[in-house]
């Protein structure tokens, strides 16, 4: 268990280019003592998501909305591919920003082609290249253009609707989309479906995505970095997911992590990344894994082969090292003590 996290610039050098930063954000509605979010520091690289993440009425959706202007910040600076976003016009600013809500948000009285090529159209575009983006987005979203286009929101079913949600926040093609609690609002199997396309577009378009969840599974799945929140925003602790699971910052992240994070974490952590054996040669009874299969599927494999060891395998389905039971024991938080 390590101290408190350290402020931010310590804590998680950027090393990639900034496209979000807040500075010192903060945001008090008249007629409260108390702030819904103070003082909050937070920087996103270019391309990555990063999840925010706290008990419910933490600050969480608050954040989301400030750093588009849905709410306006109190104090503090709030920047957009190095541009403060209070000197923007606020219309302008929000067709910069792809948004995606839990209940999606969809005009019922207009098609699913009208609904995705609204920001197109008021941006001016013409009729044949909104057309032509409405087709792109549809197939990047997994549904067929020529049987959705022209159906009413309606005739979809949730999960569909989600992504017509998505195809729309992707429109004018924006730098950054906010995310808040997309998946939230439908049930488990069509979501971790969901979640599965999300992170091969994702794959394919790298953009720059805050989302907001209060699910810790859902948040280790899909963030590149996890911002812990407590109450009012308070920066708890910002890193990896892997790393908040073997080294919570404090009492609040362990608790708030809780039990199985080790099993968790074994699940994020690919076998290539730690320190192998080198390979004897004609090693025998043990089990064989890939190298970009996680730790948890290499214990299950040695389980199933009754090994104590297995043999990693690269790229080329030649032997790069082993791996023992211990040493995969020895990556969970329970195991360095």
């Amino acid at each position: 268990m390590t101290g408190p996290a350290a402020p931010e610039s310590e804590a998680v050098p950027v090393t990639g280019r900034e496209m979000i930063r807040l500075e010192g954000v903060g945001k008090r509605y008249p007629g409260q003592d108390v702030p819904a979010v103070d003082d909050l520091t937070l920087s996103v690289r270019d391309g990555e998501i990063v999840v925010l993440l706290g008990p419910s009425g933490c600050g969480k959706t608050t954040t989301l909305r400030l750093i588009n202007r849905l709410i306006e910040p109190t104090a503090g600076r709030i920047l957009l591919g190095g541009e403060d976003v209070t000197r923007v016009d606020p219309d302008e600013l929000r067709r910069r920003i792809g948004y995606v809500i839990q209940q999606v948000g969809l005009f019922p009285h207009m098609t699913i082609a009208a609904n995705i090529g609204l920001i197109p159209r008021t941006l001016g575009w013409d009729k044949k290249r909104v057309r032509a983006r409405v087709d792109e987005l549809l197939d990047m979203v997994g549904l067929d253009p020529g049987t959705y286009r022209g159906r009413y929101p309606k005739e979809l079913s949730g999960g569909q609707q989600q992504r017509i949600g998505v195809a729309r926040a992707l429109a004018a093609d924006p730098p950054a989309m906010l995310m808040d609690e997309p998946f939230g609002a439908i049930d488990p199997i069509t979501r971790e479906r969901l979640q599965d396309a999300f992170l091969e577009l994702q794959a394919r378009i790298g953009k720059t995505i805050v989302l907001v969840t209060h699910d810790l599974t859902e948040a280790l799945k899909l963030g590149d970095r996890i911002a812990m929140l407590g109450q009012r925003a308070k920066l708890v602790q910002y890193d990896t997911p892997a790393a908040i699971l073997a080294e919570p910052a404090d009492e609040f992240v362990a608790e708030f992590v809780g039990a199985g994070a080790a099993m968790r974490r074994l699940r994020l952590v690919e076998v290539g990344s730690i320190e192998l054996r080198p390979a004897g040669p004609g090693e025998a009874d043990t089990a064989t894994v890939r190298a970009d299969q996680s730790l948890y599927e290499a214990l299950d494999a040695m389980l199933r082969a009754g090994a104590e060891t297995a043999t990693v395998l690269d790229e080329d389905g030649r032997p790069a090292g082993t791996v023992s039971w211990s040493t995969i024991v020895q990556q969970t938080p329970e195991g360095r003590r």
